[in-house]
């Protein structure tokens, strides 16, 4: 399914839904989630990007919890406050959103806003259909769900891209992936629910 396709499918369920609709797009590190959000909502009327991300612990936490070495993993994020913040976008018209910054490697709390009139909201995170508490509480606020199907071969060449772009070593990007990254891919490949819609990206 192209992005045009699924940007189709999302007005269509739209169309038939009161008040806002959410479609979620989950998918393993690498998969394009970001990319492909963005696509969507340039196609889409009345549309905003709700990342997951900025739900990340800081890094003050991790550290605290002797976690900085899993930053990424599901229990490195705040997934009560993302359900919250899912909460509030059903039934109020203007929320401040918070989004990560990679450059930072840090969340900018309420960095971005979602106002009246945005409609559609396209959220997006690696763990959304992920089949554990707390996660599944999530399920009841998506009116459309998506998985990003994309080979492990592929992810592993795309994250040693991303880590080299944002300045780790070869020997260093290496050690993240397989330490971090490839336990959080399979997490998700292997214990998320089914999507409505699979697709294929990039």
């Amino acid at each position: 399914m192209t992005p045009q396709e699924l940007a189709q499918l999302i007005v269509a369920k739209a169309s038939t839904t009161e008040g806002r609709f959410i479609a979620a797009l989950a998918g393993p590190p690498g998969a394009g989630k970001s990319t492909l959000a963005e696509a969507l909502v340039a196609l889409l009327p009345a549309a905003r990007v709700v990342p997951m991300d900025g739900f990340h612990f800081d890094d003050a936490i991790l550290n605290a919890r002797g976690q900085r070495n899993r930053k990424g993993a599901p229990e490195t994020f705040d997934v009560a406050g993302y359900r919250h913040l899912l909460a509030r976008l059903r039934r109020e018209d203007e929320v401040a959103i918070p989004v990560f910054d990679r450059s930072l490697e840090l969340s900018r709390g309420s960095a971005d806003l979602v106002t009246a009139d945005h409609r559609i909201l396209v959220t997006e995170g690696n763990y959304l259909l992920l089949n554990e508490k707390p996660w599944t509480e999530l399920a009841g606020f998506f009116d459309l769900t998506v998985m990003i199907d994309v080979p492990e071969a592929e992810l592993d060449r795309r994250l040693l891209a991303r880590w080299d772009f944002y300045g780790k070593t070869p020997a260093e990007a290496r050690a993240w992936i397989d330490g971090n990254d490839m336990p959080n891919i399979r997490r998700v490949t292997r214990g998320s629910r089914p999507a409505d819609v699979t697709v294929r990206w990039g």
